[in-house]
């Protein structure tokens, strides 16, 4: 198992993709903080950059690389290795080379130039996102063989989460104006890991009293200790739950 994460990592991570990812990132992370002279602003940059781009390269990225490595996967399960063994390596070293990529280009100029609570929320969020996303394109890859399928079923699960979730959240709170509804977006906001994501991080950078009322619930639930814990508990669960149907249906799944 140890020896499939391996030859996994070094061929990811002397993919040209990922280290055009990384670099660009890079060039993110420090221009951000380089061209501004207060570090919040370019925290504010960055944070926009792991709520869209780091999602939307992690599965991309990944559900590319499952439908690539289709004969590859194929020869290990003519090898006497157990399936849960491979699915597991291939998820390893899939989610460490996309973390190892976002530390490298974005999580070293934050813990640099932000080496605060923030820094470190912000660079321990990103990690948890691009896990999460890596366990989402697994499921969009077992789905269906075809890859043309399993892309567009990764891209729309990210425009989803992206895009549409807010918008649909939006307009809830519109609807139900006239009715106490802001408690129960606290728990909307669990069927969203980047909106979890934004949350704690904009809590963290203390603008929750430009969120308005709903803000004050936020900060009331997410900004305790328990909040936290909860918070990040459930994006583990959205890496954790994707991840094991997928290992399901490899499991189950003729090849």
């Amino acid at each position: 198992m140890n020896r499939i994460i391996k030859i996994i990592l070094s061929d990811i991570l002397k993919n040209k993709i990922v280290l055009a990812y990384t670099l660009i990132l890079a060039i993110l992370s420090w221009g951000s903080f380089s061209l501004e002279d207060n570090s919040s602003k370019g925290i504010l940059t960055i944070l926009n950059v792991i709520l869209f781009t780091v999602p939307l390269v992690s599965i991309l990225f990944a559900t590319i690389y499952l439908y690539n490595s289709s004969e590859f996967i194929e020869l290990l399960l003519s090898q006497p290795i157990k399936r849960v063994k491979i699915w597991m390596s291939l998820f390893i070293g899939l989610s460490s080379s996309m973390v190892i990529s976002f530390f490298v280009g974005a999580g070293i100029p934050l813990l640099i130039f932000a080496p605060t609570a923030i820094g470190l929320m912000m660079v321990l969020v990103g990690s948890l996102i691009s896990i999460v996303f890596v366990a989402l394109a697994f499921l969009s890859s077992i789905i269906t063989r075809d890859k043309a399928k399993g892309i567009g079923i990764s891209i729309m699960t990210w425009l989803y989460f992206a895009l549409l979730f807010d918008g649909i959240v939006l307009f809830l709170l519109f609807q139900f104006s006239e009715y106490p509804i802001e408690n129960a977006m606290v728990g909307i906001t669990a069927f969203s890991p980047i909106d979890l994501a934004r949350i704690q991080i904009l809590l963290q950078l203390d603008v929750s009293a430009m969120m308005g009322y709903t803000g004050a619930i936020f900060k009331d639930f997410f900004g305790t200790s328990l909040g936290l814990f909860l918070s990040f508990l459930l994006l583990c669960m959205w890496a954790i739950i994707p991840y094991f149907i997928s290992l399901w249906k490899f499991k189950n799944k003729d090849l």
